[in-house]
């Protein structure tokens, strides 16, 4: 754990209790004079350090130390533009999209996308908190919703595609925006959509889960 994400801003002194002490205190058995560090959700660029006073009562007193302005993100910035799959998948992936550096997903509605599913931002937020929490980011991935492939390929005309093709993804290869499609791919009214993007695929012979090629692309391009 790089920090604990609080919901309001540290006091000079304060107190937690209830689940965040026996995470501190029993879990990570966290000792009087130790030095934790917090992030709060109202100001996420901001880390601050601070010392552990007390443990007693069932309570974890701590006075501020230090605060300063310290993001943490990937070098390079990704947009995933991804085809409505089932949430508990998209909640697999989450963690690592986050891990590895994704800066934006928007989810969009697909021909072959189940009309039943419903994306939980919420859920995904609080998904992206433990994530956040274990690898140090600074930043949520900024979510959205997009009704129609045809209005994302509208709004983002540099989109690289992701779909069966003859070109390989080349190491080092830098672009912003990448399509990915659903469970069972595009249909052929959605290829007519970008019949004159450029398309890539992995190199391998295997074919890749929506939520697995989301990943893999993302660390190609990012890592």
């Amino acid at each position: 754990m790089i920090y604990i994400l609080l919901d309001e801003t540290p006091k000079d002194v304060f107190t937690l209790k209830g689940e965040l002490f026996k995470y501190l205190v029993k879990v990570r058995r966290h000792n009087v004079g130790e030095r934790v560090y917090f992030r709060s959700k109202d100001h996420l660029a901001t880390l601050y350090e601070c010392e552990i006073l007390s443990t007693q009562n069932r309570a974890l007193k701590l006075q501020l130390i230090s605060s300063k302005n310290y993001e943490i993100k990937a070098d390079k910035q990704l947009h995933i533009g991804w085809c409505v799959i089932d949430p508990k998948s998209i909640e697999k992936a989450l963690p690592s999209l986050s891990e590895i550096g994704v800066e934006k997903i928007t989810f969009i509605a697909c021909e072959r996308s189940q009309k039943s599913f419903k994306l939980d931002f919420k859920r995904f937020e609080r998904i992206m908190e433990a994530s956040m929490q274990q690898c140090g980011r600074s930043s949520y991935i900024e979510l959205c919703k997009c009704d129609s492939l045809q209005s994302f390929l509208q709004q983002y005309p540099q989109t690289k595609v992701f779909d069966f093709c003859e070109h390989p993804l080349e190491d080092a290869s830098d672009f912003e925006t990448v399509l990915i499609g659903c469970e069972g791919g595009f249909s052929a009214n959605e290829r007519e959509l970008f019949e004159d993007y450029e398309k890539f695929r992995l190199d391998t012979p295997m074919v890749l889960r929506s939520e697995s090629a989301a990943v893999a692309v993302a660390s190609k391009v990012l890592l």
